[in-house]
């Protein structure tokens, strides 16, 4: 588990984070704060994706030069795929949020959204802009240039496609015009209750060189960042790649570079520069008026820091902070420079003085208008003079914890704590309400653009240090001892007393036949008793064996039965459930994702499930199943009634493959397992004896390379792919097995598809293999290789980027159908 740091040490470490545990810095990383406390700049980073920005760039721009250094992705990476689990949509978008502020944890800037949700690949900003809203995500970046009031904007991409995604591009175009409306008044004027206008000096585009687009020109500007800090004891590339390798679930491990490294930029607009992308831009205490002096105190204090003692700095970083504290804030810029200069000041005396604070709880959980156990624990290990005046919970202050604090000596507080009843239950913010494909619904604006909630409950330290005082928050922490990984840190969370949780997110029916369903009751605190409800669409019966729930201790589970049944008249639809307890419903279900790489993290969202009944024939049940990066087509398949039998490596190596029907090899399988290449010879004999191997898409780029043979004839993966999730098919071999046996696939069958087609076709086929499909999105040529079929002896090999991971969790019928024919291909005479 990673630890989460404080909000003061978040800025001038640049690590936009909340508080969870108290930061321990070392000497270096001290001196470092110092230097930054030193600096008065800021730079903003823009593009679009979670791994779409420079961790080299922001790594210097932070740690070497000192900058508040930002960087702001219009979404969370919603849309993408997952290498290290099946976690898609939202679940993933929270992961992917937790990579970003580890990686910027790593290289120091600052993390920032907008309410833009990555719906997938999107080839043109114009596709892209009819599913986002424009006007709302380009106030969103107005917004966070106001507040962040960068001197410098540099994008990722530029306004001309060369980026690629139409994500990208669109990045550069909202980027572009935020930099002109941010200053002018008239612009989403609401915004200045909260931030001033701002006029940023000038943006840049920092031009590449990848994936054979060279961008770059020598008559752009050059800044090496390969520079080597003493200090970190690594250079900025080094810092990079410890960065970009947070980024887990893309697989974007990457290597340490080491010496020069050059980036180069293009002017956009705003003072044009010569030599520096901040020429011109003072970022030194002098561009404030009335503040020379702390200049000259900070340049002293770095000058004389003692890193055996940097409790020797205390009597002058008080003194800057007794300056900062004069600054007269009537001047907008002034303001905003003391306020985050104070917070960074005070963080790093606390340091200094080698002051810990923590709350934990007993418990990671709780529900409003229960009590909680809270121990607070601090502890002065430096000399100094620290004094704890009181302690604040909820708005109470407790003033009779009042303690002068002898050189490292533990002290601890327990005090037993009332949550409010009308505490709001804990979920990211962005999930709380319904949100459109595009767009997050976000209602309280102070919200939008920032990375994550705050603790759910805190403490505040009144501290007092040489006579200055401070207010310190500390979120509530549960901490508990892995016998592996040590302490482990998990959140505080505010729960309902009690939530359900349904087996699966679909349920699909191809006959007349009941199902059982399961739910699972899980208390959230003690002595609970209710029942079960289960609301089904007109035209379905549900049946619940004992819906009466009896849950002693928190933690209790009960699992409940019911016989969903469908009848001749039912619509698809949605089931939802509930438990009543004294009269009030609870409607919530919780899924929990943990890694090791992020901070523990869950979400809470309405128990649902849908509900689809599909015309549809089978043959050929038992089939076996290769897992591959992850994904949930295995429960999909499982629900319409087939075997499956999940293909370890053991068992490919000893098994008799001939007993299954149908192979299929989950997404990514030959990406992420290279003992697919020791199993080839094995896998194309099951063919030839007549079985069918299904193997979904893989990728074939420079960080995921094919290398490994596939099937029994050559093609090339490409990049290509259809976007257009109705984007029109054309069936060019009619009758072909696959679209007619044994079910009858027509146009039908490919509505209601989400978020696309297809990704990762075929190309450069081999004469063996026959084609299905044809299919294109907007202004782009057809394409054939969606799905490719080649007789091998007696059986049947398939490679489709058709996006059957997508469409069967979302209970798409014609998806089933179709996927059951490729199950279900006869064997060649």
């Amino acid at each position: 588990m990673i630890k989460l740091f404080s909000l003061a040490l978040a800025f001038f470490l640049g690590q936009n984070l909340i508080a969870q545990t108290s930061p321990e810095l070392n000497s270096a990383e001290i001196l470092l704060g110092i230097k930054k406390l030193n600096t008065v700049g800021s730079v903003l980073y823009i593009a679009a994706h979670p791994d779409d920005e420079n961790t080299r760039l922001l790594g210097y721009l932070a740690k070497e030069k000192n900058l508040r250094t930002g960087y702001l992705s219009l979404t969370r990476g919603d849309g993408g795929q997952n290498l290290i689990g099946k976690e898609q949509g939202e679940a993933l978008g929270l992961i992917r949020t937790q990579e970003l502020l580890a990686a910027r944890r790593t290289d120091g800037a600052e993390q920032f959204f907008t309410r833009a949700n990555d719906f997938g690949f999107s080839k043109n900003p114009e596709e892209t802009f009819t599913i986002w809203n424009k006007d709302s995500i380009l106030k969103d970046v107005v917004l966070a240039i106001r507040r962040f009031k960068p001197d410098v904007i540099i994008c990722r991409f530029p306004t001309t496609g060369e980026g690629g995604h139409g994500h990208h591009t669109a990045s550069a175009i909202l980027a572009m015009e935020a930099f002109d409306l941010a200053a002018d008044p008239t612009k989403f004027p609401e915004q200045l209750k909260e931030v001033q206008v701002w006029k940023t000096k000038r943006i840049f585009w920092n031009t590449f060189n990848f994936g054979g687009n060279n961008t770059t020109s020598e008559d752009q500007l050059k800044l090496d960042v390969g520079t080597y800090n003493p200090l970190l004891g690594i250079s900025y590339g080094e810092v990079a790649a410890n960065s970009r390798s947070m980024h887990k679930s893309q697989g974007f491990g990457s290597a340490k570079q080491r010496g020069e490294s050059i980036e180069y930029f293009k002017f956009l607009k705003g003072e044009p520069a010569e030599k520096d992308i901040f020429e011109g831009v003072n970022t030194s205490w002098k561009r404030l008026p009335v503040s020379a002096d702390i200049e000259n105190l900070l340049n002293a204090c770095i000058a004389n820091f003692n890193p055996q003692h940097p409790e020797g700095s205390l009597p002058a970083l008080e003194n800057v902070y007794t300056k900062l504290q004069q600054l007269d804030e009537k001047d907008p810029n002034v303001c905003y420079w003391k306020n985050r200069k104070l917070e960074a000041c005070q963080e790093l005396i606390i340091q200094c003085a080698g002051l810990w604070m923590e709350s934990t709880v007993s418990d990671y959980s709780a529900v409003p208008g229960s009590e909680i156990t809270i121990s607070n624990q601090i502890i002065a290990r430096n000399i100094g003079n620290v004094k704890l005046n009181g302690l604040s919970f909820i708005g109470q202050t407790d003033k009779s914890t009042t303690l002068t604090l002898n050189k490292n000596k533990l002290e601890t507080i327990e005090q037993k704590e009332i949550l409010p009843k009308t505490s709001a239950y804990s979920t990211p913010y962005w999930l709380a309400e319904p949100h459109t494909i595009g767009m997050y619904t976000v209602s309280n604006s102070a919200l939008i653009g920032t990375p994550e909630n705050r603790s759910a409950k805190s403490v505040v330290y009144h501290i007092s240090i040489d006579g200055i005082n401070f207010d310190v928050e500390r979120g509530l922490v549960f901490k508990s001892t892995d016998p592996v990984k040590g302490e482990v840190y998990r959140p505080f969370e505010i729960l309902p007393p009690v939530t359900i949780n349904i087996t699966d997110q679909v349920f699909v029916f191809s006959a007349m036949t009941p199902k059982e369903i399961s739910f699972t009751v899980k208390a959230n605190q003690a002595k609970v008793k209710g029942t079960v409800k289960v609301a089904v669409p007109a035209g379905w019966k549900i049946e619940i064996k004992n819906p009466e729930v009896n849950l002693e201790k928190k933690g209790d589970e009960q699992i409940v039965k019911a016989i969903l049944t469908p009848e001749k008249s039912g619509k698809d639809g949605q089931l939802r459930a509930s438990v009543l307890i004294d009269g009030s419903q609870y409607t919530k279900s919780i899924t929990r994702i943990e890694y090791d790489h992020i901070p523990y993290q869950f979400f809470l969202s309405d128990a649902e499930a849908k509900i689809v009944f599909l015309d549809l024939k089978k043959t050929n049940n038992k089939i076996a199943y290769i897992p591959g990066a992850g994904d949930n087509v295995v429960a999909c398949l499982t629900q319409i009634g087939y075997d499956v039998t999940l293909l370890t490596d053991e068992l490919l190596a000893k098994e008799d493959l001939s007993v299954y029907a149908s192979i299929v090899t989950g997404v990514r399988a030959y990406n992420t397992n290279d003992r697919m290449r020791v199993y080839y010879d094995k896998l194309m004999n099951y063919v030839q004896q007549g079985g069918n191997l299904i193997v979904q898409y893989n990728t074939n780029n420079r960080i995921a390379p094919m290398e490994t043979k596939i099937g029994p004839f050559p093609f090339t993966i490409s990049r290509d792919r259809v976007t257009v999730d109705n984007a029109a098919v054309e069936f060019t071999n009619p009758k072909h097995p696959v679209l007619n046996t044994p079910n009858i696939i027509t146009q039908k069958d490919f509505e209601g598809w989400v978020q696309e087609r297809g990704i990762y076709f075929a190309t450069e086929m081999d004469p063996h293999y026959e084609t299905v499909f044809s299919m294109h999105d907007p202004n782009e040529k057809p394409s054939s290789g969606s799905l490719i079929i080649a007789k091998h002896g007696k059986g049947n090999f398939v490679y489709t980027g058709l996006v059957f991971f997508r469409e069967l969790p979302a209970g798409i019928p014609g998806a089933y159908r179709l996927f059951v024919n490729l199950l279900s291909l006869p064997q060649n005479k």
